[in-house]
C-alpha cells in the first residue's frame, strides 16, 4: 500500500513531498488477578499515516479502514496541509540501513498456552497469605514498512514481551505495594523468571518491618525504578522540542560539563534485543546511537525532522508517529553508563537474582534510604528538575544495614544538581522497560517526615 500510496502522491502534488508508515500490530494480553486467570485475548490492528508538504505547508492524514482509497488519504493529508504549519521539511535520501535483531521467532510464535504457563508459574511461586496478587503476560508482534517521495525506505519486524508482577498487602492502615517487570524482544528466560521471583521476594520480606523515617540532608539510593525522578527531567531537558521552545535549562550549553564527569547517557536504538530497537525511525532516517550526556558533558540533543528544521540540524533518528497525529520526538533505549563500561547493559533482564537491597552501597551508610518508588513523578515543572515526591516504597538503612519500610516521608531535591555529585554506583545494573541505570548514591537529598 505505501508504495502506491507514494505513487499517488508525485503525481498529484509537486514542489514538496511525502513520507508514509504503515504498521500491523498483534497484542496478547493474559491477566491474573487475586491469582486467577482473569482474562486471555489477542488483538490486532493495522493502518497508514501519510504526511505531505504542499505550499510549503505539511498535513498529516491515517486511517484504520483496510479498504481505505488511496485519493482519499491523500485528499485528507493535502486538506490538512492548507491549515497546517508553514515548514521548510526535507525529507531523508536512500540510506543502507543498519543490522539489528528485532524480531524473535520464540516470541512471535509462542502460543497462548505457553504465555499463560509463564503467569502460572509466576502465581505459584509468589502467592502469600493476606496479598494480593497480580499478573499480566503481554506478547507483541508487529511490521513495520516506511518510505518517502525522496526513494528512502525501510522495512522491519519485532516482537517485545513485558511480564509485570504486583503484589498488594494491606493491613490495617498500611498500605504495601510490591511491583517488578521483565521486558524483552524475546521470551524470558528462566534466569529472568527467577531473578523477578527474587526481586519481589527480597523487597517484600524488607518491606513487612515499618520504621521511623529519617530526616534531614541524607545520602540516598535511588534504584533504577527509583531513578525515575531523577532520569524525567534530563529526557525532558535534552529534547531538541524544549530547546526551540526556551524551556531546557540545557540549550546552549552543549559541550559544558553539567554532571559528574563519570556520567555518560546514551539514546540506542541498536541495543541487541530491546523492544525499543529497529533499524530506521519512523521517518526514514536509519537509526545511529546518540550521546546526549558525554562524560558529564551535554552532548547532543534529540530531534526528528520537524525539530531539525526548525533549530536547521539534522534528525538524530528519533521521529516516532502513530497511525493518526504528525510525528514527533520519541527516546529509544536510554543508557547509562557510569565509568568504563555499561555494566551488563547488553546481558538479562536483571544483572543477577538481588540478594540483598541497596546494589552494593549502603555499606559504609550511617543513616540514610533506599528509594524505589516515588508517587507523583511527571507532575509539576518537570524539567526544571527540582522534585519534591512521598515515599510508595523506600527502606531505611541504618549502620550499613536495611532496617525496614518507611512511611510517612518525602524526598527532594533537584535532578540536575544531585547528578554532578555521584556518591556510588550500584552492581544491580538492570533493564526497566526501555531504559537500563544501576542503582545510584545521590548525596545531598533532602529528607523529611510527613
Amino acid at each position: 500500500m505505501i508504495a502506491d500510496l507514494l505513487d499517488v502522491v508525485r503525481r498529484r502534488v509537486s514542489g514538496g513531498g511525502s513520507d508514509a508508515l504503515w504498521r500491523r500490530e498483534e497484542r496478547t494480553a493474559i491477566a491474573f488477578e487475586s491469582g486467577r486467570l482473569k482474562s486471555a485475548g489477542t488483538t490486532e490492528e493495522a493502518g497508514v499515516n501519510l504526511r505531505v508538504v504542499q505550499g510549503g505547508r505539511v498535513g498529516v492524514a491515517g486511517t484504520t479502514a483496510a479498504d481505505a482509497a488511496t485519493g482519499d488519504l491523500l485528499d485528507r493529508a493535502l486538506a490538512s496541509a492548507a491549515l497546517g504549519e508553514s515548514l521548510d521539511l526535507t525529507f531523508p535520501p536512500p540510506s543502507p540501513l543498519p543490522p539489528i535483531a528485532t524480531y524473535f521467532a520464540s516470541a512471535a510464535n509462542a502460543s497462548l498456552d505457553s504465555l499463560i504457563d509463564v503467569g502460572e508459574e509466576l502465581v505459584a511461586r509468589l502467592r502469600r497469605d493476606g496479598c494480593q496478587l497480580n499478573v499480566a503476560v503481554e506478547r507483541e508482534v508487529s511490521e513495520t514498512e516506511i518510505a518517502n517521495t525522496a526513494g528512502a525506505a525501510g522495512r522491519y519486524q519485532a516482537t517485545g514481551v513485558a511480564v509485570g508482577v504486583d503484589i498488594t498487602r494491606i493491613a490495617g492502615d498500611d498500605v504495601l505495594m510490591v511491583y517488578d517487570q521483565y521486558v524483552g524482544a524475546d521470551m524470558p528466560s528462566d534466569a529472568d523468571l527467577e531473578a523477578l521471583v527474587r526481586s519481589i521476594e527480597t523487597r517484600l520480606s524488607a518491606a513487612l518491618t515499618i520504621v521511623t523515617p529519617p530526616d534531614g540532608s541524607l545520602p540516598v539510593v535511588f534504584t533504577p525504578a527509583g531513578l525515575a525522578a531523577v532520569v524525567l527531567p534530563l529526557e525532558q531537558a535534552l529534547s531538541g522540542k524544549t530547546v526551540l521552545q526556551g524551556s531546557s535549562p540545557l540549550a546552549g550549553k552543549v559541550g559544558e560539563v553539567m554532571f559528574d564527569d563519570r556520567l555518560s547517557i546514551i539514546d540506542d536504538p541498536l541495543t541487541p534485543g530491546r523492544p525499543a530497537s529497529r533499524p530506521v525511525d519512523d521517518e526514514c532516517v536509519p537509526s545511529r546511537a546518540t550521546g546526549l550526556v558525554e562524560r558529564g558533558a551535554v552532548g547532543r540533543f534529540v530531534y526528528d525532522l520537524e525539530t531539525a528544521a526548525r533549530a536547521k540540524t539534522q534528525s538524530t533518528g528519533n521521529g516516532r508517529r502513530g497511525v493518526f497525529g504528525k510525528p514527533h520526538i520519541g527516546y529509544t533505549n536510554i543508557l547509562f553508563r557510569i565509568g568504563d563500561g555499561m555494566h551488563g547493559a547488553h546481558e538479562a533482564q536483571h544483572a543477577a537474582p538481588p540478594a540483598t537491597l541497596g546494589g552494593g552501597l549502603i555499606e559504609n551508610m550511617r543513616d540514610g534510604l533506599i528509594v524505589d518508588d516515588l508517587i507523583g513523578v511527571g507532575q509539576g515543572n518537570v524539567i526544571s528538575g527540582a522534585f519534591s515526591h512521598p515515599v510508595g516504597l523506600a527502606y531505611r538503612v541504618q549502620r550499613g544495614e536495611v532496617t525496614g519500610r518507611v512511611k510517612d516521608a518525602a524526598v527532594a531535591g533537584n535532578a540536575y544538581d544531585l547528578l554532578k555529585r555521584i556518591g556510588g554506583v550500584g552492581t544491580d545494573g538492570r533493564w526497566l522497560g526501555s531504559r537500563w541505570s544501576p542503582s545510584l548514591l545521590l548525596e545531598g537529598v533532602s529528607v523529611a517526615r510527613r
